[in-house]
């Protein structure tokens, strides 16, 4: 059985943890092109990236996946289609925490769906334990006004098991995605 390789991107806003999602499960060293960051009003850290992260995992069945990570700042938004090309689907990350979450949705979700209507999964972070079922209930709601219906799952991207939960979910819809091509 021959394998496949699998390119996936990871997208959102800085600071909502791409890079970290990348790092915790990434069976190689991660590249990275973190430089100082110049927005600390926009997220108050020390680094953020400015062109790319990648790291790759190996599934038990042979197959490779590659993961890429944008940059979140909209400065650097012309990075995002040359790094969405080829790709099979997206993680788009968030931080439930952020005052601005909703319009964070709307930016990275309307970019991606765009650039080929890609299968996408949303994970939301450091949301607080009384305020996970709302929260992801008001996005989901949001994201079906709008025609879309991506799955959206709480995530803390420290953590290995969820973000292969989030990576796990987007393969299936990519497999569902392909098999309804094959048939059409």
């Amino acid at each position: 059985m021959e394998s496949t390789e699998f390119k996936l991107l990871f997208a959102g806003p800085m600071g909502a943890g791409k890079t970290t999602a990348i790092n915790a499960i990434s069976d190689t060293p991660c590249v990275s092109t973190e430089a100082t960051n110049t927005d600390r009003d926009q997220c108050d850290k020390a680094l953020t990236t400015t062109a790319l992260d990648y790291g790759q995992i190996a599934l038990d069945d042979g197959n490779v996946v590659h993961l890429y990570g944008t940059p979140g700042q909209e400065r650097f938004s012309f990075m995002w289609p040359i790094l969405a090309t080829n790709a099979a689907g997206v993680v788009i990350l968030l931080d439930g925490s952020h005052a601005q979450l909703m319009q964070h949705l709307d930016t990275y979700v309307d970019a991606f769906w765009r650039n080929g209507s890609l299968p996408m999964v949303i994970g939301v972070g450091r949301l607080a334990p009384e305020q996970e079922g709302s929260l992801l209930n008001d996005i989901m709601q949001c994201l079906e006004e709008k025609g879309h219906t991506p799955p959206v799952l709480a995530a803390d991207v420290r953590q290995r098991e969820d973000v292969l939960a989030l990576v796990d979910t987007l393969l299936c819809l990519i497999e569902v995605s392909d098999l309804t091509m094959e048939t059409a």
